[in-house]
């Protein structure tokens, strides 16, 4: 299994048996450009509304990383506010949809998960993942924070483990620390292994009542209505920052 070759990525989804599932790719790791961001977010609103479809899961392309996050190259460009705010809003606006998406949302997760990969894996409502899949949020080394991607990571590992993600920001932390945390509900041996599971998983869901699966998402996501200001208030507080002299400094060193 390759990644897809395509510079702005790739997004696919496949519905069978009430299940939707969506695989993005980027060659860069499986980061997000902003198109694809875009592309990802109006997924989740069209699959929303499907009546054919009552679970999703979410996946990437490939063995290997997960998610890189952002993409760098994005980043590196950014040199106005509203193009910063722009940028980061890209990740508000995927977590906000998947959190008003009226269908549960499985993550599928098989490797490394960088800053708003850690989003994605949060905004899911019930993560299965591999060994391989270690997590790590490395934004304040660079000048910025993971202030977009904060809310959904909290709302599953709680306070004390976003403050030890966020400010060890050069460690990874192994899958069985996220499943301890309670960003994972379980960890498996071998990518077969989880796609075994994610698919009984998903097929069971899938049988259920619909109508007991919508009140139930509602339940999990009980106050974060404001969500929709909160995530683009932070987008303009990582667009501010990514224009400081620090950061500025710090990404001159990755410049190609």
């Amino acid at each position: 299994m390759t990644t897809t070759t395509r510079p702005n990525g790739s997004l696919y989804t496949k519905i069978e048996n009430k299940v939707a599932t969506i695989e993005f790719g980027h060659p860069a790791s499986n980061s997000f450009p902003s198109e694809l961001l875009d592309r990802l977010a109006k997924e989740f609103d069209k699959l929303s509304d499907d009546t054919n479809v009552s679970v999703i899961v979410l996946k990437s392309e490939g063995e290997r990383a997960f998610c890189a996050g952002a993409s760098f190259d994005e980043l590196v460009a950014i040199d106005n506010l509203e193009d910063g705010k722009a940028f980061f809003s890209g990740f508000a606006n995927v977590i906000n949809a998947m959190r008003k998406c009226s269908k549960l949302v499985i993550g599928r997760i098989q490797g490394k998960v960088v800053g708003g990969g850690v989003g994605l894996a949060g905004a899911c409502d019930y993560v299965l993942a591999t060994e391989a899949a270690s997590i790590k949020l490395s934004e304040l080394t660079i000048g910025i924070g993971p202030f977009v991607i904060a809310p959904a990571v909290e709302r599953k590992v709680g306070v004390s483990g976003l403050a030890e993600l966020t400010l060890d920001a050069t460690s990874w932390k192994n899958a069985y620390w996220a499943k301890d945390k309670g960003l994972y509900a379980r960890v498996f041996e071998s990518i077969s292994e989880l796609d075994s599971e994610v698919e009984l998983l998903a097929e069971k869901l899938a049988s259920y009542n619909p109508e007991a699966l919508d009140e139930m998402k509602r339940a999990l996501w009980l106050g974060t209505e404001h969500w929709d200001t909160l995530l683009i208030d932070r987008a303009e507080t990582s667009g501010k920052l990514v224009l400081s002299e620090f950061t500025k400094n710090a990404l001159a060193k990755f410049k190609k």
